[in-house]
């Protein structure tokens, strides 16, 4: 096994030096169309796996860069070895070709970043579980590459997130974490997240936390307003494309390497805000006023759509009762509110005013990998 390792990662350094012969010796036709050759028959071979050993062989062996495969011994050699090697590529090194996306996103923010990373992975095998409404029992195979996307309330992992990720299992596949915060901090929400994920049996190969608009942000408060913006998902992209590269430069999955996340760059907070913060907060809960449980509905703008049951991820409201919200249910997501497009639900409460105010400086996003 060690041997045929070792022709693998052999074949991947002769691949290249094949290219950059091909690009210096256009003046030695018989030689350019032999490496042409090499690297057509490996281009098929990764392409068409399937075919097996002898079709493959089969299908090459009529090209014209191939019309000296009756006189020449070593490349028939040469050609029956590369439709062996890639066949058993599969086997071999890691065959990453399937990336599942898991996210919980009651006002969506999370679920546009997560979407962004799979995208910028260019695996068009994709999975989907939305755990926003309902668990889920998943086991990852150890060929396939997981996205974690969640949001941060109170810097930690939302609760109720936590609690339906615990149907997800692995068996050492690699996993992407990302949480999503409303420019306040997420704190420990991260490394929350990776111990998790360890336990359920991932490895944590690359995190990320990214800015998405508060859920108490509104046009009287705004707070990240817009956030992930256009800026924001164009990052996502380009860190979905890094992972992709870390995965194909490992040869398999012990050489691809876990990250700590507790070394992840935290994102500039300057003092003096966080400092008003802090002490208004204090201020707030010296002076007893209650916070509101629930949001506040507007009986006379509800129509009844209905549209607020279906986005609450509790099930607080109930269908032909949305005037009423369960408060022992509540996550206060404020994706209800959101969903709303009558603007009969608010939530007013006072640490809407505390976070536009203290956190008008827009955080950057940041990854580890």
């Amino acid at each position: 096994m060690n041997g045929l390792k070792f022709l693998l990662l052999l074949d991947r350094y002769v691949h290249t030096a094949a290219v950059v012969v091909t690009s210096n010796v256009a003046n030695i036709p018989l030689f350019n169309i032999m490496i042409m050759g090499y690297l057509l028959l490996n281009r098929k071979t990764v392409s068409y796996p399937h075919l097996g050993v002898y079709r493959m062989f089969q299908r090459c062996k009529g090209n014209k860069y191939f019309w000296f495969h009756k006189q020449f011994v070593f490349f028939l050699i040469l050609k029956l070895y590369l439709c062996l090697i890639n066949q058993e590529k599969a086997h071999i090194f890691m065959d990453i070709n399937e990336v599942h996306f898991i996210y919980f996103s009651p006002t969506r923010t999370s679920k546009q970043v997560g979407e962004a990373i799979v995208r910028g992975t260019g695996l068009t095998n994709v999975v989907t579980t939305n755990l926003t409404l309902h668990t889920a029992e998943v086991d990852i195979p150890e060929n396939t590459l997981t996205v974690i996307a969640v949001p941060v309330y109170g810097g930690k992992v939302a609760p109720l997130a936590m609690e339906r990720l615990q149907g997800i299992r692995a068996s050492g596949s690699p996993v992407v974490l990302v949480v999503v915060y409303g420019n306040r901090a997420y704190e420990k929400a991260l490394i929350e997240l990776d111990a998790f994920a360890s336990a359920q049996g991932f490895k944590v190969i690359a995190g990320a936390t990214f800015v998405g608009e508060h859920s108490y942000s509104t046009e009287q408060n705004p707070i990240a307003p817009g956030r992930p913006d256009a800026n924001d998902l164009q990052y996502a992209e380009e860190f979905g494309a890094k992972i992709r590269t870390k995965i194909n430069a490992a040869i398999d999955m012990e050489h691809l390497y876990p990250v700590d996340v507790n070394r992840i760059q935290r994102p500039r907070q300057p003092f003096l805000p966080l400092f008003k913060f802090l002490r208004r907060v204090i201020k707030l809960r010296k002076s007893g006023v209650p916070l509101p449980r629930v949001p506040e509905v507007n009986a006379e703008l509800c129509t009844h759509c209905g549209v607020c049951a279906v986005h609450c991820p509790s099930g607080a409201i109930l269908k032909g009762d949305e005037c009423n919200t369960i408060a022992e249910k509540c996550i206060k997501c404020c994706a209800c509110v959101k969903g709303c497009s009558f603007k009969a639900r608010t939530y007013d409460t006072p640490f809407a005013s505390l976070l536009s105010d203290c956190f008008v400086r827009q955080k950057e996003d940041r990854i580890i990998l």
